[in-house]
């Protein structure tokens, strides 16, 4: 019996499946999978260089001064916003705030950034603002803020601008991707540039033996999908089977978002090379280009909710899904396990600092309670508390002292917590105490999320995923685990105030 107990123990927590809306995975009939870092897994800074290296090589062969600029993986992550109207890269919380902020390469100090943003809140439906939203952005934004410090340095005299210059940076990257030089090269050496995970194979043939029906629905180019597909699953599938025999329907060049709320033409892929003829509707175990979803839930005769729909991009795989569809929505993440460990690793550090922000927290209600009483006094109202002004300042002045030393071994841990996995940008879906903006989109959007696909192998086709109970400030729990504390930044503090009151 204890052979078969095992079978139940959790697996750690970084390959957890996180649910945002209860999700019974018994009741979904069938399910879609996007391929780039959904199904297939890149070595995402082999492959942004390769994108960068491209892109640099294009704009220097019109002339560009950039032959000396190289990627940086840690300049840029995943859920940051560009502000093409001034040239800065932004972390912004889920209310639309903007917590740090670049300038090109170069941070934006406190002061500044509280002037150049304290009266504004970030709206993605305003086209100043660009949402880094996939792994897929990271080149574009560490070129544009390079190319931000050469339009300073007035280097680049033919662009009129940082909306400009993010134009040309988008059109040449979107050239470099559709010319399929950069493909070409993953085609020719998977090896350098995918992740193989053997799992994921699996997991899709339990979901498909379970009685899902599955699609892979994705926008790179049949030759492409054929040629990734291949190399990623058919070594860890069954004698005889290959990566076509798991899918009921395969859709390349979907042309997503669109795909999820237009009419779209539909053709079959009738040869290896990618030779189409038009089609009506679609067939079992056939191969397709474009199309739309109103063919996929009328040749499943399912919709909405009975299908569960499983991409990286926020936008273009969940949020219209949903929105448009009411699909069931499932988001990866692959960055979440590394920061699921860094956030664990940090727990100890975290509890100190937590014990000693209430510490800071229980001094400054008494500063404010002492100050409250020295104003009563000084204006000669309210009750009578039976000690001297003198013995109020006094005891004020201890705290403050008290304090101060408090922050200085607060503000170390404080800092440290602030650049958790990248010094710049610390964790993705933290900032400050706060969720992230990208952390809010994936609330709103992502009924579950995790950071691979073969994390369903895990917890079976046959899972119920529960949501947990919300929590609010006035729940019983301490500040989140990785949070960052800015002591003093939030609040400049006057002659009378100790730091961070």
């Amino acid at each position: 019996m204890d052979k078969l107990d095992c079978l139940a123990t959790p697996p750690p927590k970084q390959r957890g499946i996180f649910c945002n809306r209860t999700l019974n995975l018994r009741s979904i009939k069938a399910i879609g999978y996007d391929m780039d870092y959904t199904l297939i897994h890149y070595r995402v800074e082999a492959w942004e260089r390769r994108a960068y290296e491209h892109l640099r090589h294009q704009l220097e062969s019109e002339g560009w001064p950039v032959g000396d600029l190289t990627f940086e993986p840690d300049l840029v992550i995943r859920g940051l916003i560009l502000d093409t109207e001034l040239g800065n890269l932004l972390k912004v919380n889920r209310f639309g705030y903007v917590k740090r902020a670049f300038h090109g390469t170069q941070p934006i100090d406190f002061e500044t950034q509280r002037a150049i943003y304290a009266r504004t809140i970030v709206d993605l439906s305003d086209v100043r603002y660009v949402f880094l939203n996939t792994l897929f952005s990271l080149s574009e934004g560490c070129m544009y803020a390079k190319l931000v410090d050469l339009l300073d340095q007035r280097r680049l005299p033919e662009v009129l601008g940082y909306t400009d210059l993010y134009r040309r940076v988008k059109d040449r990257l979107d050239a470099t991707h559709m010319e399929g030089q950069l493909k070409a090269e993953i085609i020719a050496d998977p090896d350098r540039f995918v992740l193989l995970d053997p799992e994921t194979p699996l997991t899709l043939l339990d979901q498909r033996e379970a009685g899902k029906k599955l699609l892979l629905i994705t926008n790179s180019e049949w030759v492409y999908t054929r040629a990734m597909m291949s190399y990623a699953f058919d070594r860890f599938l069954p004698d005889g089977m290959t990566w076509r025999d798991l899918f009921d329907v395969v859709i390349v060049f979907a042309r997503k978002p669109e795909f999820f709320s237009s009419r779209g033409p539909l053709f079959e892929v009738v040869t290896e090379d990618g030779l189409l003829r038009p089609a009506g509707r679609l067939r079992e175990g056939g191969h397709y280009l474009g199309g739309n979803a109103g063919l996929v839930e009328h040749h499943l005769g399912v919709s909405g909710d009975e299908i569960l729909y499983v991409g990286d991009h926020i936008y273009g795989d969940v949020h219209v899904s949903k929105s448009a569809l009411r699909w069931r929505t499932a988001l990866i993440i692959r960055e979440l396990e590394e920061e699921i460990v860094a956030i664990e690793e940090a727990r100890g550090a975290e509890a100190r600092l937590d014990l000693w922000m209430r510490e800071k927290e229980d001094m400054e209600r008494l500063y404010a309670r002492l100050r409250l009483e020295l104003q009563r006094m000084r204006a000669g109202y309210g009750p009578v508390v039976g000690v001297t002004e003198g013995e109020v300042q006094a005891r004020m002045n201890e705290l403050k002292a008290s304090l101060a030393a408090l922050d200085a071994r607060i503000a170390p841990l404080a800092k440290a917590s602030a650049e958790t996995l990248n010094p710049r940008w610390g964790l993705l879906l933290r900032t400050g105490n706060d969720k992230s903006h990208l952390a809010r989109q994936i609330e709103r959007s992502a009924d579950i999320y995790t950071s691979r696909v073969s994390n369903f192998l895990l917890a079976t086709p046959h899972v119920l995923l529960r949501s947990h109970r919300g929590s609010l400030p006035h729940d019983p729990m301490g500040a989140p685990p990785g949070a960052d504390r800015q002591t003093g930044e939030d609040a400049p503090v006057d002659d009378a105030t100790p730091a961070g009151m």
